[in-house]
């Protein structure tokens, strides 16, 4: 069997495999060259080439965001590198874990004016869980170096970085495996390998749950769990409990509030000091409702209580205690010391949720063709069990406006909110799933990531659907661009469309212009084919910020 000739090469590779790295994706280039023969001839991990290294980290981020296993990147020296960086900063503030290894120059080829050079230690120091910069002829150093890095992508759930500096030649191969030291430590992630919380300590914060009337629980971008679901429908018999969620919560029920922008944006000043919790809990990633955050800044909680194993945000400036667990460990604490508590506050609450589905139906009946209208007509047909990735700005906030069939395991790239790499990482993600994916995108992150299908992973059966209403359609619902004379800066206008970048891939395309095509053609986008499909829905620019006022006007 062929191995690279380069030790440093051999004893990353080793450690992949000895820690189950399942995947790894590799960037052309020539420093890396160890690295990719070792790779290509390992038996236990499965390659794949993606040549731009922005779409390949995303790729690789929705690979790992589906299986919730580490993925590993492979570039060369250089700018390469640097083009990793929105990728990572994502799957920091998403916990998502990556391993990224960099070939460099060694040390004696550093700022002398070498080509495709930079300074590659440390690149990401604001945004890597850990750094590591490899160094030749220390092989037990470089082995413990290397093995606790990707043990802390494993354990704390997020990205790692590690540069391995390779002299010329690069190409050389042998037949003998190198021997390194066996593993001392495998991690198993289970409940069972948790530390559980202070019973007495515990008990305490129980006395003040069920002393309290008024319990709100937001829950953020959360990985389908069924254990949770089943913990948050005991949650929900409590009558004092008012959970609210958001689409990427992936936790459904009738008595869950799962619109809250439509909940909170009409209320009354009554109404919210009545909402106002004595104890808010949190748990699950970013939230995306601007207006639950000004909400809960103005109108705070008695006390925040935060749950996640590593991560505590206070998000709206009055966290008054973190629970260093994970959500399904600390619900499986707590309930035996909870008890049921009198209350009107969820039924309220639902009760004006009820109001609002019924004044969110009788003005879609009516409205004008738009991106609002066309997302009703979007969701509508979705088939069950599907998996749903949604872009940022515009998009994901439509959806919040919807209730989503139960079946669709629901995500999105909350941690920076950023365009840059949506429509790549649902790439990866369907790549990486036996369910179907479709991916909901607005055409300005569509074009800024169309080399999310320049490589040759791409599904027959992975569906994209592109709102193209011409340009940044959200600058215009937000209050400030239209105020000053720079919008075309803000807005992006252009007149695009997705035909010819289809026709370069080899993806078929379908496009719609009204309600009446766009009926016509969704039930062919999810019929059967040799190739994925796009299909394209051109909304009307200037009406579609005058329909979502008006939306949001007769929710009262």
């Amino acid at each position: 069997m062929i191995h690279p000739k380069k030790e440093l090469a051999q004893l990353v590779i080793h450690l992949c495999e000895a820690h189950k790295i399942e995947t790894v994706i590799i960037s052309p280039g020539s420093r890396n060259a160890p690295l990719i023969i070792g790779f290509h001839n390992s038996k236990k991990i499965n390659s794949l080439s993606i040549v731009d290294e922005r779409s390949a980290a995303f790729f690789a981020l929705g690979i790992a965001q589906n299986t919730q296993k580490p993925v590993a990147l492979v570039c060369t020296s250089g700018s390469a590198l640097l083009n990793y960086y929105p990728a990572i900063a994502e799957a920091y503030f998403s916990n998502i874990p990556l391993i990224i290894l960099s070939a460099d120059r060694p040390k004696h080829l550093l700022n002398i004016g070498d080509g495709q050079t930079i300074n590659q230690k440390n690149v990401f120091k604001n945004h890597i869980l850990m750094s590591a910069n490899l160094e030749d002829e220390k092989r037990l150093q470089n082995f413990n170096i290397v093995n606790k890095t990707i043990l802390k992508a494993i354990e704390k759930k997020g990205p790692v970085h590690i540069n391995i500096p390779f002299d010329e030649p690069l190409y050389e191969t042998i037949n003998k495996v190198i021997k390194f030291p066996e593993l001392e430590k495998v991690i198993k992630t289970s409940l069972l390998n948790e530390e559980p919380l202070n019973v007495d300590e515990l008990e305490l914060f129980a006395k003040t749950w069920n002393n309290s009337k008024k319990k709100m629980v937001l829950i953020g971008v959360n990985f389908p769990s069924e254990l949770i679901q089943t913990q948050i429908n005991h949650l929900l018999k409590d009558e004092s409990v008012l959970v609210l969620t958001e689409t990427t919560s992936n936790i459904y029920h009738t008595k869950i509030i799962n619109g809250i922008d439509k909940l909170i944006a009409p209320l009354t000043q009554q109404e919210k000091e009545n909402l106002q919790p004595d104890i808010l809990l949190t748990f699950g990633g970013m939230i995306v409702s601007k207006k639950i955050k000004q909400y809960l800044r103005e109108f705070q909680p008695k006390d925040h209580w935060h749950i996640d194993k590593t991560k505590s945000l206070d998000t709206y400036h009055c966290l008054s205690h973190h629970f260093k667990v994970s959500a399904e460990l600390f619900f499986s604490q707590f309930f035996f010391l909870t008890k049921m508590n009198n209350s009107s506050y969820q039924a309220d609450f639902l009760s004006i949720k009820k109001n609002r589905e019924d004044s969110h139906s009788k003005f879609l009946r009516k409205a004008n063709f738009s991106d609002l209208k066309a997302f009703e007509a979007i969701l509508e047909s979705i088939p069950k069990n599907y998996n749903l990735q949604l872009a940022n700005s515009s998009i994901i906030r439509y959806s919040q406006l919807f209730s989503l069939d139960n079946s669709l395991n629901i995500f999105s790239n909350r941690g920076t909110s950023g365009i840059d790499g949506s429509t790549s990482t649902a790439v990866g993600f369907a790549h990486s799933s036996d369910k179907k994916t479709l991916f909901i995108t607005g055409d300005i992150s569509f074009y800024y990531d169309n080399n999310a299908f320049w490589n040759n992973y791409i599904k027959k059966d992975f569906r994209v659907i592109i709102i193209n209403n011409s340009g940044g359609g959200i600058f215009r619902f937000i209050p400030g661009p239209q105020s000053t004379n720079a919008l075309e800066y803000f807005e992006t206008q252009h007149n695009l469309t997705a035909k010819h970048i289809c026709k370069m891939h080899g993806l078929n395309y379908l496009c719609a212009t009204n309600l009446d095509e766009l009926s016509l053609k969704i039930k062919q986008f999810y019929k059967k084919s040799t190739k994925a499909k796009i299909l394209e829905i051109f909304t009307p620019k200037d009406l579609n910020d005058t329909v979502l006022k008006k939306y949001f006007n007769n929710l009262s």
